[in-house]
């Protein structure tokens, strides 16, 4: 996924897509059958809702695949990622490059130090273009944001639930995201999307710890000397 701060795409990444993203994943899950029914599409989005709701900050792990389809090839990138609320997260790619992007409630960064470069932009642009951004700065709604139904089948072969979310708002930088939520904690697992030239994304995490504190100064950013910085519109 080509980070950018004209149309960042988590969710997560993108994110993120991802996103982000979003993004809880539980140390372990029973396993269940498939023929186990999922409670009622209500009762999953509400309790998604609460979780987010109830999480002051997290960070974890992150595996980001992102296929091109014109060319047929698949990227993976890993990291760190970390979020707090709101209005606060950083995307610390590590492998196979190192990348940063940083938002807090004023600024995003994106810094490419292979490039020496960094491009910044004002970060109310990102939070009030991206529903799924914004529900992972905490400061969206589900149910305001999105569309939500269950995909088919409506669980895996863990028992985990299976959603499609469909955004509300026009101009969207893709056209529905494919989540998967834990069934015994309704932590977010891992979220998909397609873009509009039908290359896809599929973020997914691991190592979480949640509310633990993080301080707000490491969504903070200062470019280095040298680095060549371009403000974005």
């Amino acid at each position: 996924m080509k980070l950018n701060l004209n149309k960042i795409e988590l969710f997560i990444p993108a994110a993120l897509l991802t996103v982000c993203a979003a993004f809880f994943l539980g140390l372990a899950f029973p396993h269940a059958s498939l023929a186990d029914p999922a409670p009622a599409l209500e009762e999953v989005v509400d309790r998604l809702q609460r979780i987010y709701e109830k999480t002051q900050d997290f960070q974890a792990g992150f595996i980001q695949e992102t296929t091109v389809k014109s060319i047929r090839k698949t990227d993976t990138e890993t990291g760190t990622v970390y979020f707090k609320n709101p209005r606060q997260m950083l995307w610390d790619y590590k492998k196979p490059k190192t990348k940063k992007l940083i938002i807090n409630a004023q600024k995003a960064w994106l810094y490419l130090p292979r490039d020496k470069t960094v491009y910044v932009q004002e970060s109310n642009k990102i939070f009030k273009s991206e529903a799924l951004i914004k529900f992972l700065s905490g400061l969206g709604k589900l149910n305001q944001d999105f569309t939500i139904q269950f995909a088919s089948p409506t669980v895996d072969q863990d028992g985990n639930y299976l959603l499609l979310l469909y955004p509300r708002e026009k101009g969207a930088s893709y056209s529905f995201l494919r989540m998967t939520v834990a069934k015994n904690n309704f932590y977010i697992l891992q979220i998909g999307f397609d873009d509009v030239m039908g290359n896809s994304t599929l973020l997914r995490f691991s190592n979480i710890k949640m509310n633990s504190g993080l301080s707000s100064k490491l969504f903070q950013f200062q470019p280095p000397p040298g680095v060549s910085i371009f403000k974005m519109p």
